[in-house]
């Protein structure tokens, strides 16, 4: 059925309590898993002329954000190295992460995108906007959207 399934990660409660699940429904599929992390893009000071001392370079920014992508996929790795399933992490740079995840799943031939939700609707949605949401607007291929239960919901609360 599914081969390759895309897990992103922005190394929240809801995305970390959301692997899990990924991991073992790739495995019961026993399919590959890429886990992407999508870190923005570099932001040039505005005042060039006059830039602070303590602003980093954009190697150093992006060598920062790969640290911090490498910290948020760990997890997905090790979910996938204890179930025996086959692992691929991608750090990728965007403004736009909905349209990131999408892109990376095409580019590493994902045919689903696993991903969480954190179950809002109407104007909660609406003002806050939603990674997943757009997510499912742009993409071309099956998404399985991820439901974390009210109990969990407590439990990330009462972790955090």
């Amino acid at each position: 059925m599914y081969k390759r399934i895309l897990i992103p990660t922005d190394g929240s409660d809801l995305s970390n309590s959301c692997v899990q699940a990924g991991i073992d429904f790739a495995k019961q599929l026993n399919a590959d898993v890429v886990g992407v992390f999508v870190a923005a893009n570099y932001q040039y000071p505005i005042y060039v002329d006059i830039i602070p001392p303590n602003t980093p370079s954009e190697q150093e920014y992006q060598a920062a954000m790969r640290v911090l992508g490498d910290t948020y996929l760990h997890p997905i790795q090790d979910a996938a190295s204890r179930q025996g399933v086959g692992f691929q992490q991608v750090i990728q740079f965007n403004d736009t992460p909905a349209k990131e995840i999408v892109h990376t799943a095409q580019e590493y031939g994902c045919d689903l995108i696993f991903m969480g939700s954190h179950g809002r609707s109407g104007l909660g949605q609406f003002l806050l906007g939603s990674v997943t949401t757009k997510v499912l607007s742009n993409c071309h291929i099956p998404v399985l959207v991820h439901r974390v239960k009210s109990e969990q919901k407590e439990a990330v609360k009462a972790a955090a």
